[in-house]
């Protein structure tokens, strides 16, 4: 039994889900989070990014469920990652070392349709990046005419003094926003006019985003050196996530594909010819031989009819369907042919009936004496216990 839920309702999931369900809904809610995207909702992306730490880690989320985050903070598993980190870690960025010789990665999610995983697609992404001013070739005004900054006198930060009362007082430290934390300006007059000092300018980048044949949901494709740009650092990479779209036919299981098929009661005991149009426009046509007796949530399969296998896709998964029979209405046949009917069934079981048993009639059940049933549980609970029971119809 779970202790306490509040790192699975963090993330948007039930303490049942599965590692897989885990790791979806942390990609869907740090990209959505992100201080990058959503700059005021820091506190947001670092609780969401601890509780992935710990659920995502099979030890840490035993401890978890058993003594909820104080268990966590006793046992010294908790916190030892930055909600960065577990981002970068997550999507592919580097460490500490490659964030200082590198610029950040990147990340966006693009969503696709299955038929774009089944057939293979290429799609145009336009990105806002940084790139190196070309003006001034990323040094930010006239060569040779930068000054100390006369702000913040070289440091590249800004220190401000607040009163909090009597005797007390607090520094504020912030970056300079006039050297923009360098230490070092231009004078007005020698700033370069098109990045305005600042060293890049903003502009639309079109990228070819090629979606193989097979890829899955949560899939990365990395485009190296096409982050943002700043002089002396090597660009970081654009990581774009594939989140697929729901199907209103087929749901995707690993290289399988799952549908649902209704069929009548005719077909699953005398046969049946159906067709299906398959993600590449396709028709299948699907055949029961008579006697092959379809049951109701009977599982068949159609070999070499699911999904592509990623970088091999000549070859395929299944193509699973579940049946489900339609049985027909109440008095579909008329009484005197009942017995024709039965002869041609099974043979049904013999009841022994006693002399002192009674016999009872079925009947409909109706939405509101079901309710009215439920309504007085809730007010005899106290009193007598919980009932059971559903109130039928007379005849």
């Amino acid at each position: 039994m779970v202790h306490e839920t509040g790192f699975y309702d963090l993330l948007g999931v039930s303490p049942k889900s599965s590692p897989d369900e885990i790791k979806k809904a942390y990609r869907k809610l740090a990209l959505k989070y992100h201080p990058d995207k959503n700059p005021s909702e820091g506190e947001r992306f670092k609780l969401i990014s601890q509780a992935y730490e710990v659920l995502s880690d099979p030890k840490k989320r035993d401890l978890y469920d058993q003594g909820g985050e104080q268990a966590i903070k006793e046992g010294g598993m908790g916190g030892g990652s930055s909600p960065m980190d577990i981002f970068n870690m997550f999507f592919g960025g580097g460490g500490r070392m490659q964030r200082e010789r590198k610029g950040k990665n990147l990340v966006h999610q693009l969503s696709v349709t299955l038929e774009e995983m089944y057939n293979g697609a290429t799609r145009k992404l336009a990105l806002q990046k940084n790139m190196v001013c070309e003006k001034c070739e990323g040094y930010g005004g006239k060569k040779g005419t930068l000054e100390k900054c006369s702000t913040c006198k070289g440091r590249g930060v800004q220190i401000r003094v607040q009163q909090l009362g009597p005797g007390m007082i607090q520094q504020i430290q912030s970056m300079c926003s006039d050297c923009q934390g360098q230490g070092e300006s231009f004078s007005a007059k020698d700033r370069c006019k098109t990045c305005n000092g600042h060293k890049v300018e903003r502009k639309k980048k079109i990228l070819e985003v090629h979606i193989d044949k097979g890829m899955k949901d949560g899939q990365r494709i990395t485009f190296h050196g096409e982050g943002d740009q700043e002089p002396g650092l090597e660009p970081g990479d654009v990581i774009i996530v594939l989140d697929s779209k729901d199907h209103p036919v087929y749901q995707r299981r690993d290289d399988n594909l799952m549908m649902k098929m209704e069929i009548k009661l005719v077909e699953a005991l005398c046969g049946l010819k159906k067709t299906i149009q398959t993600l590449d426009n396709r028709t299948l046509v699907i055949t029961a031989q008579p006697g092959e007796v379809i049951k109701p949530n009977d599982i068949k399969c159609v070999q070499n009819e699911g999904m592509p296998i990623y970088r091999n896709p000549y070859e395929k998964g299944q193509l699973l369907i579940q049946f489900q029979v339609a049985f027909p209405e109440k008095h579909w046949l008329p009484e005197h042919l009942m017995y024709q009917l039965e002869r041609l069934l099974p043979t049904r079981e013999d009841v022994m009936v006693t002399d002192d048993a009674e016999e009872v009639d079925l009947c409909e059940v109706e939405p509101w004496s079901e309710q009215r049933s439920y309504s007085r549980e809730a007010y005899d609970e106290d009193e007598e216990g919980p009932r059971t029971g559903v109130q039928c119809q007379t005849q």
